[in-house]
């Protein structure tokens, strides 16, 4: 029985565990979303540096002719950021549109904190894997001051949050769909981005025109484990698999305890005196 009564308090150990867990990232988490503002404008004269430093009000780069693919990420993101861009820059290698010539794209980070240099290594990577002669001009890495951020993620409804215990951003998963002028034209949430659907966008919205709402099927960042300090996307549904798998082994435990005890023969003083002569 005292196997018994230990395993039942580490169970409840385990489940309390799991629970702070969960409570913990809910907390991190609370209030991180892109919310859809559809035909918002941009505010143009928000200012960033681009690659070489060089500061320039955000309206710049939205002459009225080219839409803008629009990202905000922050460079030094150790998982989501990375997928996110990646997605992207696979779907513009097999887009009939060329960046810099149809389109632009602009990734914005929302660390301010980074630089123009590691902007321009990005920016540098990005073109390199792009392949497409002359489209360096089409890219564009830009960094900025925290109010300036702001100032753009209210108005693209992009809400995240910095935790100060792993020194990393809680953010979602998205790309926006730009207008010639500034406008919100469309989002597509995802690592993942069709071509088709792209192609469409960037096509209405160079006659600004507005798209739908589409489905909000949000990633974030979440990665986190409150109790270790690491990030890993599986923690809650982990924890929930983990307590399931505690209460079963239990229960296995309990029921051949009692069907041993049961095939155990009692041993009476009798049979003990027989046995003695």
């Amino acid at each position: 029985m005292n196997s018994i009564r230990i395993f039942g308090i580490g169970l409840v150990i385990g489940l309390f565990a799991a629970g702070f867990a969960q409570g913990k990232l809910q907390n991190i988490t609370n209030g991180v979303r892109i919310d859809q503002h559809l035909n918002w404008q941009l505010p143009l004269d928000a200012q960033f540096r681009d690659e070489t430093g060089r500061q320039t009000p955000l309206g710049d780069y939205f002459g009225g002719k080219k839409p803008v693919i629009l990202a905000l990420v922050y460079y030094r993101c150790p998982k989501l950021c990375g997928q996110v861009m990646n997605g992207l820059l696979q779907t513009l290698k097999v887009l009939p549109f060329d960046a810099g010539n149809q389109f632009d794209v602009m990734f914005i980070s929302i660390d301010p904190t980074e630089t123009s240099d590691l902007a321009a290594k990005k920016k540098q990577s990005y073109v390199q894997e792009y392949r497409r002669p002359g489209s360096e001009n089409g890219w564009h890495f830009l960094t900025g001051d925290e109010s300036e951020i702001k100032k753009v993620a209210d108005a693209t409804g992009f809400r995240y949050k910095y935790d100060p215990t792993t020194k990393l951003y809680v953010h979602g998963a998205a790309i926006m769909v730009i207008t010639p002028k500034g406008k919100i034209a469309q989002y597509y949430y995802g690592i993942e981005f069709s071509e088709r659907d792209l192609r469409l966008a960037l096509v209405q919205s160079s006659e600004e025109r507005i798209g739908s709402l589409v489905d909000t099927a949000l990633l974030l960042c979440l990665d986190y484990d409150p109790i270790q300090g690491k990030y890993g996307f599986v923690i809650i549904p982990a924890m929930r698999i983990m307590a399931i798998l505690v209460i079963g082994a239990l229960a296995v435990f309990i029921i051949r305890s009692i069907k041993k005890d049961k095939r155990t023969p009692l041993t009476t003083g009798d049979e003990v005196e027989e046995d003695s002569r």
